[in-house]
């Protein structure tokens, strides 16, 4: 079968495109590891992200179909993140790039 090397090539930039940034992926991981966090959550976990950073990353997620968001009717208004379908399959390529990364740094900081 021949492969279409454009068509690659826009997946692969398709693909990094929807986890750009610095923090997307640690997004991922956080909520891969636990399932359900609040927004207040994901910020503890991330402390050198700001307020803004943080929402506009949730809401590209969101609109990738990584990510999805519950609000439930309450006062103070709740709000929950977790995986969809499409984003738990991230999760082993972050931690692909978790191991990569790790090995990296050791490597060139004896």
């Amino acid at each position: 079968m021949k492969e279409n090397k454009n068509l690659t090539l826009c997946s692969i930039d398709y693909a990094f495109k929807r986890l750009g940034g610095k923090f997307k992926g640690r997004i991922i991981w956080a909520l891969y590891h636990h399932g359900v966090l609040r927004y207040g959550e994901l910020k503890k976990s991330m402390n050198d992200i700001n307020t803004k950073t943080l929402t506009l990353s949730l809401k590209e997620m969101e609109d990738d179909n990584l990510i999805e968001r519950t609000v439930y009717p309450e006062v103070p208004p709740k709000v929950e993140y977790k995986l969809t379908d499409g984003g738990k399959r991230m999760a082993p390529f972050i931690l692909y790039m978790k191991e990569w990364g790790e090995e990296q740094i050791e490597k060139n900081n004896p």
